[in-house]
């Protein structure tokens, strides 16, 4: 039975990061990282914000230590530094997923009364949420990108080695394209992605750090675009379930898209064969965001699903797990 003192432990680390999130996405936590300690009337004529409001985001910061006070001035705590979303270690992908988590809750909450799958435009009702979802992704999966799957998968390094054309589906803010580039300085890349301001991101990103020749970003709908040439990689990363339900004959067009020997690359959350290992610590956002995700009109796969629907489309699958998640690519034959 859980405590009530353990209920209010966890009430209360919620709280800490919605109050983070505040600062995370109007700038506090960079701008007093710039300034140093500062007043709220400083503070205010840095950031434009209301005073008012600053104040009790400061004095609330400070009760969860986020900030540390010193007189009339605050500054960041050890903790606040690691908020800024340009810190190296920055820990504000946490902040933006328990707000985000939050308002999911509260529509499956509401729908769960008539059914409504509204789909992905949930993710676009909060102002403050949705320019931060590609961010958010960036940091939680860039790493494991680059650290753990791009090793153990040969079939990068075969395609730098052709010095050819990588394509990302639901590209976000481009951070897996960014990532790959970087590590195959023989790829070139183009994303799609169904939201302008994913694609604005994604270009101004891949500029500033020096991929602008090399990546390329564009609106696009899964279901219809036109590639400028055959592609050696078609990637969907954590974008496969949202088409799932109404995949029609998609594979079998992508297999085409494919020079012979190119592969699709698929990246999904691993929905487990044995539900109860649900309760591990690993798989528990996954069975709370498998709820979020039938809101959006979607659910999560079983890899070997994944991996039939691509045979099924001529492709020879393979599929590798990484923990709780599983890349599976469909190699289209010589």
């Amino acid at each position: 039975m859980i405590s009530a003192e353990e209920l209010r432990a966890r009430s209360q680390g919620a709280m800490s990061l919605h109050i983070a999130f505040i600062g995370v996405v109007n700038g506090l936590f960079s701008a007093l990282h710039r300034m140093g300690p500062a007043s709220v009337a400083a503070l205010a004529q840095e950031t434009h914000l209301d005073a008012g409001y600053l104040q009790r985001w400061c004095d609330a910061a400070y009760a969860f230590s986020w900030l540390e006070k010193e007189g009339e001035t605050y500054r960041l705590s050890e903790d606040g530094d690691l908020m800024r979303p340009e810190h190296p270690q920055s820990r504000m992908a946490a902040a933006v997923g328990t707000v985000l988590s939050a308002h999911m809750a509260e529509r499956a909450a509401g729908l769960m009364r008539t059914g409504e799958r509204p789909g992905e435009k949930v993710l676009a009702e909060r102002e403050t949420i949705l320019p931060w979802f590609g961010a958010m992704l960036e940091h939680n999966f860039r790493r494991t990108f680059e650290e753990k799957i791009v090793p153990a998968l040969p079939f990068f390094s075969e395609i730098n080695a052709r010095q050819g054309l990588a394509v990302d589906l639901g590209c976000g803010n481009g951070w897996y394209l960014r990532a790959l580039l970087h590590q195959c300085a023989g790829l070139r890349g183009l994303g799609l992605d169904g939201f302008a301001e994913n694609v604005r991101q994604a270009t101004e990103l891949a500029k500033a750090e020096g991929l602008g020749e090399r990546l390329h970003f564009a609106e696009g709908d899964i279901h219809h675009f036109q590639l400028p040439e055959p592609a050696d990689l078609i990637a969907m990363n954590r974008a496969l379930h949202h088409v799932w339900e109404e995949r029609g004959t998609l594979f079998t067009r992508l297999e085409q898209e494919l020079r012979p020997g190119g592969a699709l690359v698929i990246w999904e959350p691993a929905w487990p064969d044995d539900t109860q290992v649900l309760r591990e610590p690993a798989y528990r956002g996954m069975a709370f965001q498998n709820l979020t995700e039938h809101v959006q009109g979607n659910h999560f796969l079983r890899p070997q699903e994944i991996a039939d629907a691509l045979a099924a489309a001529g492709l020879e699958p393979s599929i590798h797990p990484f923990g709780s998640d599983v890349v599976v690519l469909g190699r289209r034959r010589a």
